[in-house]
């Protein structure tokens, strides 16, 4: 029988899986890995980033731009630590990624050895399941597991860490297949897991009454309407129950911004119509989303006249921040389907005109004539963009704006940082996305505080050359932060003026980018088209718009406050 080390074992079990390309940096701990990766570049392919955490980022692009398993690989000690934030961001906000860490040899492991860290304790809270793999043999197996709990159910990330001397230890090749009789029983217990049907008949009922009964019902929506691929299924429901839907932050994309039942986005800094519906209805019925508290504010005073139906795919969240009164718990697609059956062909509400006369309230800063708008910014790259454009965001106010202003009518073509809100998240995440889908326009809008996390990876954007548009909201602030403070700490700008280097122009420079400024609208216009040109050659461009310091992101709900209870205008 051929004997395979534990390096080659993970390159053939991560090939079985079907991955194509992976994100790392290399270290002494995964040389044994990145040797047998050398073999094997015509299969796998490896983007070398320029910081850690920025592998993890650009693995959670990936996934959350394809569905499929992101994977990331990083060498023992800092290496593995400084995934950690990435691998956090993709828990948050359900994304499916394989943590790949190497660490010291199995002999040396709790001696307090060089670049050792316990990385399976650190990573716990974050992950769904992590693994370490003492012995070879088994290897092949845990691959498998990995990939089946990171991607089943709710998905989310994993962490599998690998001492030194078992990535050079070999075992037979059968270990690649389940054979043992102890693999055959872990590999039912995982296929019975992976077709798990947590709802009854019952619940569906129960759930299709309630809705019958609604006289104004109300369908807030999210991020696991995107995952479970049920948008088609979304709109065939609000259509049948005549319901206003809104989408949370990670919901965008998962209903047509431009239909007429559509909302917008709700909570924090949703639009009128969204959270006076939520406050009006009395039967609010939750999709695929969790009741953040940037959603909710107040949960006590939350949809307030409303009796709250949820489906979502985790049990852990129903009841978790507000009160159901029915549930349903699974995949949301099936559920949705299920419900559909047994409802009417169209049943009639009493919402009236109200939705209608919500929706024309909007902030007059959003018709604010400024030199350099961030509508205008945001809105210019949409009108230059075609419609399997995917957009990416660091976290900030520009992330607010892109959500407000960009009309994105597709699942999958919005990527965020919503539930960890991590600055440096944008670059990495539109690598992975830009590494999927090559022949698709990818533009980032950031923040100049966010892009000074994370833009020595427009070397790594230049290098393999990824055609990404990036556009910098460049206030010369930490915007959302001074936001606060300008409203609620009577404008003590305690260190969130950011006026100092670089040149974002020059530095894009450096980086082989094409680098460009904008003031004006005149400017702006001329640096995107130029933009434009040079991304469609596979040159990453950087345009450094600059706008007004004191612009807000409008409307917004005062902490603890009614979502009804909205600034509209300063």
């Amino acid at each position: 029988m051929e004997q395979y080390t534990g390096s080659r074992i993970l390159i053939e079990a991560l090939l079985a899986q079907g991955v194509d390309v992976v994100f790392g940096y290399p270290g002494g701990a995964v040389l044994n890995i990145y040797d047998e990766l050398y073999k094997h570049q015509d299969r796998i392919r490896h983007i070398l980033v320029s910081h850690e955490q920025h592998a993890a980022h650009a693995a959670d692009g990936y996934a959350r731009a394809t569905g499929k398993v992101g994977v990331c690989i990083a060498t023992s000690g800092p290496g593995a630590t400084n995934l950690i934030t990435g691998i956090a961001t993709a828990y948050m906000d359900s994304s499916p990624v394989v943590a790949i860490t190497g660490n010291v040899s199995t002999n040396l492991l709790g001696k307090d050895s060089f670049q050792e860290v316990d990385i399976a304790g650190i990573s716990m809270p974050v992950v769904k399941h992590n693994w370490i793999v003492k012995d070879v043999a088994v290897l092949a197996e845990v691959v498998r597991e990995a990939f089946l709990v990171a991607k089943s159910g709710r998905p989310g990330p994993v962490l599998i860490d690998i001492p030194k001397d078992v990535t050079a230890n070999k075992t037979g090749t059968s270990s690649l297949f389940v054979d043992s009789k102890i693999n055959k029983e872990r590999a039912e217990r995982l296929s019975e897991r992976a077709i798990r049907k947590s709802y009854t008949e019952e619940d569906i009922t129960r759930a299709v009454d309630m809705i019958k009964n609604a006289k104004r019902p109300f369908i807030y929506a999210g991020g696991g309407v995107i995952i479970s691929e049920a948008s088609k299924e979304l709109q065939e429901f609000a259509e049948r129950i005549e319901a206003p839907t809104a989408l949370s932050l990670m919901g965008i994309g998962a209903f047509n911004p431009d239909h007429r039942l559509y909302t917008g986005m709700i909570g924090m800094h949703g639009t009128v119509a969204s959270n006076k519906a939520a406050q009006e209805a009395d039967v609010l019925i939750a999709i695929g989303s969790r009741f953040s508290d940037r959603v909710t504010s107040h949960t006590g005073i939350f949809a307030k006249n409303a009796s709250v139906l949820q489906f979502d795919i985790d049990k852990a969240e129903i009841n978790k921040n507000v009160k159901t009164v029915t549930c349903v718990t699974g995949d949301i697609k099936p559920v949705l389907k299920k419900v559909l059956e047994k409802l009417p062909k169209q049943i009639k509400n009493e919402w009236g005109d109200s939705i209608q006369k919500w929706k024309t309230k909007r902030p007059l800063s959003h018709e604010k004539k400024s030199p350099l708008h961030p509508r205008f910014v945001i809105g210019s790259v949409a009108n230059k963009f075609s419609s399997e454009a995917i957009i990416v965001t660091d976290v900030g106010q520009h992330q607010m704006w892109a959500a407000q202003f960009y009309p994105l009518a597709k699942p999958r073509s919005f990527i965020t940082s919503g539930g960890l809100g991590t600055m440096g998240f944008g670059l990495g995440a539109a690598m992975g996305a830009k590494t999927a889908f090559p022949q698709k326009p990818v533009a980032l809008f950031t923040g100049d505080g966010s892009f000074r996390m994370n833009c020595a990876e427009l070397g790594t954007l230049s290098t393999y050359k990824m055609g990404v548009l990036v556009v910098i909201l460049n206030n010369g602030m930490l915007g959302m932060v001074r936001q606060w403070q300008n409203l609620f700490y009577e404008k003590r700008f305690s260190q969130t003026v950011l006026n100092r280097p670089p040149d974002f122009v020059k530095l894009a420079e450096s980086y082989n980018c094409a680098g460009y400024h904008a003031s004006d609208k005149e400017s702006y216009l001329a640096a995107l088209d130029d933009a434009l040109q040079n991304i469609a050659k596979g040159k990453p461009a950087v345009i450094d718009a600059e706008i007004d310091p004191d612009e807000m992101v409008l409307p917004m709900v005062p902490s603890g406050k009614p979502i009804d209870e909205q600034i509209l205008n300063i």
